[in-house]
Order: C-alpha cells, then structure tokens, then sequence
C-alpha cells in the first residue's frame, strides 16, 4: 500500500495542472509575457496586467502590490472559463460556502488565488444547475401567458359560456343544529357578470340542483369551465374532500342532457381558472362586509340573501376604471347593463308610451356591445406577468415536484 501524498507534492501536481490547462488557453499571452512584449488588448486577461511567477504560472498583476495583503490575494491564478478544473474547483468553493449566493462563492475562489476569467456569469451558470440551490432557492418553471380563448373576447348572450367554482364554507344554524353550507359561483366569461347559488352541503345531487336552477334562471349555457375539484384555491382540508367525492361522470351526464360542453382545467394549475377565482376573492370581501352587519346567529335564509346582496354589489362593479375621474365620460360600464338594462338608481316610468320603446332593448344592446368593445376588450390586451417564451419541459429532464402543501 502506498503511502499518502504528501503536502509539497499535492502543491507540485496542482501547480501542473493549473500550468497545463493556462498554456491551452493563454498560450498566445504566455508567449508575449516571456518575450517581454504586449499582450494583445483583445485578449480576455489584457485588463489583468498579467505576469508569469517563479513558478511559470499566470497571475494577475492588478494594482494591489503594495497592499498588506499576502500574495496569493494580490495576485490570483488566473483560469479559464470554460476549463473542466475550473468546474471542479467552482463546485468545490460553492460547497465550502454550503450552497450560497454568486457573491459568496466567487468571493471565497478569490481569497483562496483564484481568478476565474468571466467569473460572476461562470458562478451564476453552476448555481443554475445545481440540484442542492434549485431544491432550496429556484422558483418553479413557468410559461408565456397564452392568448385568451374566443370565449373571453366575442360579444355573445350572457352567461352563454361560464367559469364555475366553489366556495365556502359557512356555518349556519336552523333551529338547534348546526349545519355546513357552501357557495357555488358562476360567472360569464364575456362581460365578467356573476352568479350565485348556494349549495346545502357538497352532494352530487345537490350540485345538479344548483346548477337547474342557474340554467332556469339564466337561460341555457354553452360551456362550463372548472377547476379541478382538488384544488380550489384557499380550500380548506374538509372543503377538498368533500368536493373529491362529487359524481363529475354524472354531472357530464346532466351537462351533455342539456346541450353543455363542460370542461376542467388542467390539475395543480389554478391560474388557469382565475376568471373565476378572481370573482371569489370579490365575494368574499364584500360578504365579510355584510356578515359583519349581521346581528344574531346566521342561518340559511340570512346566508341565501346575502349571497344574492353580494351578487347585486359585485354586477354593479364598473368593468373598466380608465375614465372614472372624468366628469365629461358616460357613465361607468358594469355588468347590470347587459343583464338588466337598468342602472344602480332606478328611473322613473314613461309618462307616454311611444313605439320607439320597443326598440329600446336591442337599441341598449347594441350600446352596450360597443362600448364593451371599445373600453373593456382592449384593457385585456397586455400581459400583466409571464412575458417570456421558455423552453417545456420534455421526456428525460431531470425535474423537482413542488408541493406548496408540505413543509
């Protein structure tokens, strides 16, 4: 068995390979040091004022000969960027530093005499493709924001295409029992209106009731878009469970009775949904309001016409907010335009009747349609994040599963 290396001959075989792989990169520069000339001023190391030691190695000359420092920090070994030696020492110092930022890692090479030629984008590279940093620090993959589906961008009658989704829940109290109750929100994809519907508990049965009654009141509906029911936003542990054990086979079933396409988004993707989403943080802040308001114990009647209270407050939102401070602009567009052609204040009745009044339904309409086009379809031109086309992830990458669930 052989015995160990010792201390000098480690610094001998180092100083031979950091000789071997310099006179590869900078063998045009090393010739010049030795023949007293010029390195070239296109050459990466030109600005170092490098110079060759006893040794034959390429330092940097820099201008720090007469700090009180030792000479392995005023005058670091130079390396390349793209030298194998020059990984293995950056993964070692990144180790040393348990995994830091660039700044530390490249900080620690430099005490220690080392120059990385490019250093600060070398560094970042390896930390961008180190497991134990994308574990710890590096955000999940994202995508470009997609175009809208036609179904957000073409006038068409209210409630013709739909985002739905739960919420909840409430505890109310009927008599001496308590009981849990939940909300079910509809909202039209093209003009932002809502509905609501409140669920007695998290049934299939019960779900198909709600969803009747919103297709006898609304009219009939295209499309139905939902999120996966698992992953509701801010949903607590009972609330997902509850909403696993609904019959999704049988409400596609009554759906496809009706004429309805019934799509879901994509699972762990809730942002896809947040047409709908969106409206439920509405509802629940001016629902906090109003129970707020509330005197004595809350039961189901109180719930149901808060909820419809909150559905009246929430349509009569303006859709855009650009000339609200205008006194000269017409007056703001909301949702109860389109769906009951009437303002928040009530007018007063015709004193005559004319036969002009028959056309003024389709006459409001087609206002509304314009300026719809005009003032709102345009504010959804920019993209508010997610500008940048990336590369998907394809078959045989190497991926983290993120669980924002677990510790």
């Amino acid at each position: 068995m052989s015995d160990p290396c010792s201390s000098q001959e480690r610094q001998e075989a180092e100083r031979f390979i950091i000789k071997s792989i310099q006179n590869q990169a900078f063998a045009e520069e090393i010739r010049a040091i030795k023949r007293s000339a010029r390195v070239n001023g296109s050459s990466s190391i030109y600005k170092l004022d490098p110079f060759l030691d006893d040794a034959g190695v390429l330092r940097v000359g820099g201008r720090l000969k007469r700090a009180r420092v030792p000479d392995i920090v005023k005058h670091p070994v130079i390396l390349p960027r793209d030298s194998h030696v020059t990984r293995l020492i950056i993964t070692h110092f990144h180790s040393k530093v348990q995994h830091q930022g660039r700044g530390m890692t490249l900080n620690e090479m430099r005490t220690n005499r080392y120059w990385v030629i490019g250093g600060t984008k070398v560094v970042a590279s390896h930390i961008h493709k180190c497991v134990k940093c994308c574990c710890l620090r590096r955000p999940a993959e994202e995508q470009k924001m997609a175009d809208l589906p036609e179904d957000r961008v073409e006038p068409s009658p209210p409630f013709a295409d739909c985002g739905m989704g739960c919420f909840g829940l409430f505890i109310v109290k009927d008599g001496r029992k308590q009981h849990k109750k939940y909300g079910l929100l509809f909202t039209c994809m093209c003009y932002r209106a809502v509905h609501i519907e409140m669920l007695r508990d998290m049934s299939t049965d019960c779900f198909i009731n709600s969803l009747r009654c919103f297709i006898a009141i609304r009219g009939s509906v295209l499309q139905f878009r939902s999120d996966q029911g698992s992953n509701f936003v801010g949903a607590r542990n009972e609330f997902q469970e509850a909403l696993r054990e609904l019959d999704t086979e049988r409400i596609q079933v009554f759906l496809a009775e009706h004429q309805c396409e019934f799509v879901m988004n994509p699972p762990y993707a809730s942002h896809t949904g947040g047409v709908w989403e969106r409206q439920v943080r509405t509802i629940r802040s001016v629902l906090s309001s109003l129970l707020l308001q509330s005197s004595g114990r809350l039961d189901s009647a109180s719930l149901r016409t808060f909820l419809y209270e909150v559905m009246a407050i929430v349509n009569s939102r303006p859709l855009t907010v650009e000339m609200l401070n205008d006194p000269t602009s017409p007056e703001p567009l909301t949702p109860n335009h389109v769906l009951t052609m009437k303002t928040s204040l009530a007018l007063p009745p015709p004193g005559k009747f004319v036969k002009e009044d028959l056309y003024r339904v389709q006459y409001l309409a087609e206002q509304f349609w314009g300026r719809w086009k005009n003032e709102y379809l345009n504010t959804l031109t920019k993209r508010q994040k997610w500008n940048t086309q990336r590369r998907n992830i394809k078959v045989g990458d190497i991926v983290l599963l993120k669980d924002e669930q677990l510790h």
